[in-house]
């Protein structure tokens, strides 16, 4: 079994445009893609599926090592840019309404708004901290409920095991 997956025979082949976005070229027709870490979290640099402007996945790279060295250099590249999670470090509040799930937090980086789906719940991690992905496809890591300041545990509580 490979550890690449595309729609050719052929090994997929990555390069860095001059726009700074990934392409793949699969079969010999450049197609632009962009990056989708899936799970396991605990290893975010495997299991990375390219998506055409479509979101229709183009290749599933499983394993970048077993690439060329250009193709892994411009993956790389990639992932630096798609990489870039915010680190949640206190809840203010979440309130839904409807469909949407309305979020406010300090992060690292500063006060934060965003917003989540009814469906999509905080994910666990290894280490007991937690993943919330947005409706924009941002990432927030939040630290295990326990290190966390006692509103914001109390804001989590139904949202966690």
């Amino acid at each position: 079994m490979t550890d690449v997956t595309n729609v050719s025979v052929e090994p997929i082949v990555l390069r860095t445009a001059g726009d700074g976005y990934l392409v793949a070229d699969v079969g010999g027709a450049p197609v632009p893609v962009r990056l989708r870490q899936c799970f396991p979290w605990s290893e975010p640099r495997r299991h990375l599926s390219l998506r055409d402007a479509d979101d229709n996945e183009v290749a599933l790279v499983t394993d970048p090592a077993t690439l060329s060295a250009t193709s892994r250099a411009a993956l790389e590249r990639a992932l630096a840019a798609a990489g870039f999670v915010l680190r949640v470090t206190r809840v203010r509040s979440i309130d839904e309404e409807v469909e949407i799930r309305h979020w406010t937090v300090d992060t690292a980086q500063g006060p934060r708004a965003f917003q989540t789906h009814l469906d999509e719940w905080p994910q666990a991690l290894p280490d007991g901290g937690l993943l919330v992905r947005d409706v924009a496809g941002d990432l927030y890591r939040l630290p295990a409920p326990n290190e966390l300041d006692r509103h914001s545990r109390r804001l989590l509580w139904a949202y966690v095991d």
